[in-house]
């Protein structure tokens, strides 16, 4: 809608502003993921851990609740130096900061829909997860439209339209707390800083996930008005939104599985585990197929859908999404396989899968490919990430489930 509205400007602002979503969703994604996974590893071991569970629970709400307040102070007071540090130019800066006005109201909703939905997912309600989410996303949808072009308040509508279902993904979910199948309860933590360190570590490599897209996007940015220009950052806006809609995919298939993989890894119960992944790594496999075939087969049509194009976008778009569109095959693998070590208690390798995949290979590569191969190798940094990635990952993969046990 804002790339329709506001045009090739619209959609390179709201690329400049990705970094702050990356960062918001991840620091809820560490404390929802970090603590579901250890909540429901006790709840596997034995139903007597549920008080020790909700200890965790009650931890990850105030991990959430303290890093809700930082984040909040730091959107409101230094939204200009933030969006500046994204790669925002003083022409793109003041559609960046009127996107985040409406943001800066409700910045805590975005955190703690991203924990409650790992926690009921986890406690036996991923129904109204479900529901949540799409109440939330189909008003973001049709609020698009409303605010940015019947009320004519363009890319502020926009932030308006997302904050407010942000607020009412958030209330849907809260009534997970009024119903029969609630059973998370608000249990004193023992050790509260020993809890929050242990579900810091178990969670990160999901935080960093989102972190470093925002981080691969301030290098993309910075790196593409070096070499290429504004009409390319314009195209590179349309990567993001896909990418989103990628990495969406991934995470539906790690967040869908975990509580599986989580409960049975505390039983000790590898053969669900074993059969619970070869669904997870088909499902995987579909979506990268999909995504990469509709990238290469159509990829002006994405340009069409987010933006009004000019002539020179609509030449230069094809070979960039389909360069850069060969990475989606391997993506949805790479993100699922965080998950997937994450609810096996292997955090570090967790851990080098997602700063491997999310700056040290693909920030080098980012940095070193346009001075060495010209500047459009760029669009290749992912694609060759993925791959090295993808053959440590399938590697740890083969060797952590051969050593569950048998049943």
């Amino acid at each position: 809608m804002v790339g329709q509205y506001q045009g090739p400007e619209g959609s390179a602002a709201m690329a400049v502003v990705a970094p702050i979503w990356n960062i918001i969703y991840s620091l809820g994604l560490l404390m929802g993921i970090g603590g579901s996974v250890l909540f429901s590893t006790l709840r596997g071991e034995s139903l007597e851990n549920r008080k020790r569970s909700n200890e965790y629970f009650t931890a990850a709400v105030t991990g959430a609740a303290i890093l809700s307040a930082v984040t909040w102070i730091v959107v409101i007071f230094f939204d200009r130096e933030l969006l500046m540090l994204f790669g925002a130019k003083e022409t793109l800066l003041p559609l960046a900061q009127r996107y985040v006005i409406p943001i800066k109201f409700v910045v805590p909703s975005f955190l703690f829909t991203q924990l409650l939905a790992a926690f009921l997912r986890n406690d036996g309600d991923p129904a109204l997860a479900t529901k949540a989410v799409l109440f939330g996303g189909i008003f973001n949808v049709f609020g698009d439209y409303f605010f940015v072009f019947a009320l004519d308040l363009g890319i502020m509508g926009a932030g308006i339209a997302t904050a407010m279902g942000s607020v009412f993904s958030l209330l849907v979910m809260l009534t997970h707390f009024f119903g029969p199948k609630n059973t998370l309860r608000w249990e004193k933590p023992a050790k509260l800083f020993s809890k929050l360190k242990t579900i810091v570590i178990t969670g990160f490599s999901t935080f960093f996930i989102d972190v470093a897209m925002g981080i691969l996007t301030i290098l993309f940015n910075r790196q593409i008005l070096t070499w290429l220009g504004t009409d390319a950052l314009s195209v590179y806006a349309v990567i993001i939104n896909i990418s989103t809609f990628v990495q969406c995919c991934a995470y539906s298939i790690g967040q869908a599985s975990q509580p599986i993989f989580s409960t049975n890894f505390g039983a000790g119960r590898g053969d669900r585990i074993r059969q619970a992944l070869k669904y997870a790594l088909g499902t995987a496999g579909v979506f990268g197929l999909i995504w990469m075939a509709v990238t290469l087969a159509a990829p002006n049509l994405f340009i069409r859908i987010f933006m009004t194009p000019t002539p020179n976008i609509l030449a230069i778009a094809p070979s960039i999404l389909r360069r850069y569109g060969l990475s989606f095959l391997l993506l949805p693998l790479n993100i699922f396989s965080t998950y997937y070590f994450q609810a096996l208690m292997k955090p570090g390798t967790s851990f080098l899968v997602s700063v491997g995949r999310g700056a040290i290979i693909s920030g080098g590569l980012i940095c070193l490919l346009p001075p060495l191969a010209g500047a459009s190798s760029i669009w290749f940094a992912m694609p060759i990430t993925e791959l090295i990635v993808a053959i440590f990952v399938a590697n740890r993969m083969v060797r952590y489930t051969k050593q569950l046990p048998a049943g």
